[in-house]
């Protein structure tokens, strides 16, 4: 393996301990698990069967997708569907609000599938959800995990408008992979999106990238860079999944030890908080990033 790698290990047939997670147990997890299964209620957290699900909720925070489950894009990494999605739901803002008040949740991280059929990227129902969740939950803090809406600023205002405690917006990888596993996105864009959110206002702008697809540590470290100069406050950085067969496969698993030297490089770099490790997902320990 060449020095230049990000020092991880070639994926055997099992995943490495370190991948290994217990079962969620605990009070605060049996009661919304309930709550979920009572309402037919939708999260990330139990369509993308979280790793970090039970520690996330008994903590308070989930993450709820809004724009259905049809994406139009078609990212190597990614395991939701790609095709012609459903018509817009109006009514899914009040019932996202709804979701979140039975759940009793503490701090929400809300994401969508990418709409570029829609004339506003979907970017209206963004901002009426949050209003909605502010009017029905106004102890409920928020982050918003956004599309890139193409990069145009007149659907980024209407996020920074409603004013989320955080604005995240994920590059995913390096720039020299980012054709192959982001398809229809573009780094520079991304870069952009993230700089125009800190420029016109967001609170604090947030960002992940996953590893083990291929990457070298000098580009991790050259996208983490290129982060910090976009004025990005947090930073996650997380294990690469296949999600099945037809994605792209997993190149190596990263060790902790490389996890826990980008951490210190992100710390010393001047971001706000860094998670990462083998398991942190873009919303992992969400709630702390807003402090």
């Amino acid at each position: 393996m060449s020095v230049e790698t990000v020092s991880g290990v070639r994926p055997p047939k099992g995943k490495p301990k370190w991948l290994r997670v217990k079962l969620p147990t605990g009070k605060k997890y049996t009661q919304l698990r309930n709550l979920v299964d009572k309402y037919d209620l939708h999260t990330i957290c139990t369509s993308g069967s979280c790793p970090n699900m039970g520690e996330c909720w008994g903590e308070g925070t989930a993450t709820f997708m809004i724009l259905g489950n049809i994406c139009t894009r078609s990212c190597g990494f990614c395991g939701v569907k790609t095709g012609r999605p459903e018509n817009v739901d109006w009514e899914e803002p009040e019932k996202v609000a709804r979701s979140i008040k039975i759940m009793g949740i503490k701090h929400a991280v809300i994401t969508s599938v990418d709409r570029d059929d829609l004339k506003d990227m979907g970017s209206i129902i963004w901002s009426e959800t949050v209003k909605a969740i502010r009017r029905m939950n106004p102890q409920t803090t928020l982050e918003t995990l956004i599309p890139d809406f193409q990069g145009l600023g007149i659907h980024l205002d209407r996020i920074i408008d409603v004013a989320p405690e955080v604005v995240s917006h994920n590059m995913e990888t390096v720039k020299r992979l980012t054709r192959e596993v982001r398809i229809q996105a573009k780094y520079e864009r991304s870069l952009g999106v993230l700089r125009y959110l800190k420029e016109n206002g967001a609170k604090r702008t947030k960002s992940g990238i996953m590893l083990g697809l291929g990457e070298l540590e000098s580009e991790v470290i050259e996208t983490m860079e290129d982060l910090r100069k976009a004025k990005v406050d947090v930073i996650t950085i997380g294990q690469y999944l296949q999600p099945s067969k037809r994605h792209l496969p997993v190149k190596e698993f990263i060790l902790p030890e490389q996890f826990a030297k980008y951490e210190e490089l992100g710390l010393n770099m001047g971001f706000r908080h860094v998670e990462s490790g083998a398991l942190v997902r873009s919303s992992y320990k969400a709630h702390k990033h807003i402090h």
